[in-house]
């Protein structure tokens, strides 16, 4: 008899969550204006907010931590970490950052300028912004394959060669680099396969641009092609990343996702021009070239937590419970980006609430309707994330609409999915008659998701 499937883990410490009533999730609603994000966290039952962060640290990481050494310069809390990044990565020039939206603003504030273009594939909503606010363009180039949520596509998340190549004939000399995100966020947790990551490469080089991986979940991007590219199914996890990292000539990284940890990031590149470029960013907004706004001991907690997390056993477990939840919503019909994610599910907010206009942001609605259900607290990734256009300043309403489910790493049971696939399917069952969804009563100029006011549409 085969063995079933089990956690390459077990729990040493828990956490109470508390249960609330449905009187109480819809006051708290109405507190938040309508905005999970301003929930406090009490107020949330399961919280599938985000992956960044969220997860549990091992034992090896926590015990790493008593050893940090906070010495404001030169501390070898760093340069242990430089000689794990640079090990699993390639890359010798490394400059620490207290999370993955620095490391973009520091190496962004060096290269973007006004009136730039800069091509990728889905930009996620910080890179987008600090691309926008320095009034230059985010051009997407994602594969078309994306756009179905149906379409059971192995790699979604891939650079779409042909739009790639057309901003660069067109507009080269404004392209300061080329953006590739792996996994794609946006697009639904979706892998980009190492064959794309090589035709991204060489059209680069056909250019003279460079390239820079947006990282956070780049492990779970070799998983992916580990189980589903042919000719890397024998490949360790940690063959594969460092053949990924040699098509790329810098990254940017949230370590708050596949490093494990709760707070940190970095920016790594093999170029000095760029590291020196980085330098004179890094001081002045994070912090010495040694310490960049972490502190030894979360240095220490990353240099464990990228070894840990570029081990097949590990990513197995985590990726597994997402395909667990898949597996339910599939059993109830409802609809998500497919195949399943690595960090999360997306679900086609869109296809769902069908009578919700676009203009009254069916994610958006889908996602407070989950909370008032069961107190489950998703993300919209859909048009209020995609802000305005920079120029109309129109809504953007031409992307995917989508609710996402951020599964944190080691934190929650096949239980918790459980009660999530329930929740979700007591809120599809009601779908018809939910017909009116929320308008946007205050909104930031950049990023608004964070901190938008909404109210339901048809209420003053």
């Amino acid at each position: 008899m085969e063995l079933p499937f089990a956690e390459s883990w077990r729990i040493k410490m828990v956490e109470h969550i508390r249960k609330s009533t449905k009187e109480e999730r819809l006051q708290w609603l109405r507190d938040a204006h309508y905005n999970v994000f301003q929930l406090r966290a009490e107020q949330v039952y399961i919280d599938l907010l985000t992956d960044s962060g969220t997860g549990a640290m091992s034992d090896r990481q926590w015990a790493a931590m008593m050893t940090g050494d906070e010495s404001y310069a030169g501390a070898r809390s760093f340069y242990r970490m430089k000689d794990t990044i640079t090990r699993i990565t390639g890359f010798e020039y490394v400059v620490p950052t207290h999370q993955g939206r620095a490391a973009e603003n520091v190496v962004f504030s060096h290269l973007v300028h006004e009136g730039d273009i800069v091509p990728g594939n889905s930009h996620f909503d910080t890179t987008k912004g600090h691309i926008e606010s320095r009034k230059a363009f985010a051009v997407d180039c994602t594969v078309d394959e994306a756009k179905d949520t149906a379409l059971d596509y192995p790699f979604k998340g891939n650079v779409d060669i042909s739009k790639l190549r057309r901003v660069l004939e067109a507009d080269a000399d404004k392209v300061p680099f080329i953006i590739v995100t792996i996994t794609n966020n946006t697009a639904g947790g979706q892998p980009v396969s190492m064959q794309n990551l090589k035709e991204v490469r060489a059209l680069a080089d056909e250019f003279g641009k460079r390239v820079i991986f947006d990282s956070a979940r780049f492990a779970e991007n070799a998983y992916f092609i580990k189980i589903r590219e042919n000719g890397y199914s024998d490949k360790t996890i940690k063959e594969i990343v460092r053949e990924m990292f040699s098509l790329a000539d810098g990254m940017t990284m949230s370590a708050k996702k596949d490093a494990l940890v709760n707070m940190g990031g970095f920016f790594a590149t093999r170029h000095a021009d760029w590291y020196e470029g980085a330098k004179r960013f890094v001081i002045p907004f994070e912090g010495y070239l040694t310490y960049g706004g972490m502190n030894g001991r979360d240095m220490e907690a990353l240099a464990v937590g990228l070894d840990e997390n570029t081990e097949f056993d590990n990513l197995h477990s985590r990726i597994h419970q997402v395909e667990y939840l898949a597996a339910k919503l599939d059993e109830y019909g409802i609809p998500y980006q497919r195949p399943a994610g690595g960090h999360a599910l997306f679900i086609d907010a869109s296809r769902i609430l069908t009578h919700v206009p676009k203009e009254e942001f069916p994610a958006q609605t889908l996602t407070v309707e989950l909370y008032l259900e069961a107190g489950i607290r998703g993300c919209e990734i859909g048009y209020i994330l995609a802000d305005r256009d920079p120029v109309t300043r129109e809504n953007r309403f031409d992307g995917l609409d989508l609710m996402r489910l951020a599964i944190p790493r080691r934190t929650y049971t096949d239980n918790h999915m459980n009660v999530v696939a329930a929740a979700l399917k007591n809120v599809y069952d009601r779908r018809e008659s939910i017909t009116r969804g929320v308008r946007i009563v205050w909104e930031s100029e950049l990023m608004r998701h964070f901190t938008v006011r909404l109210a339901p549409a048809g209420q003053e």
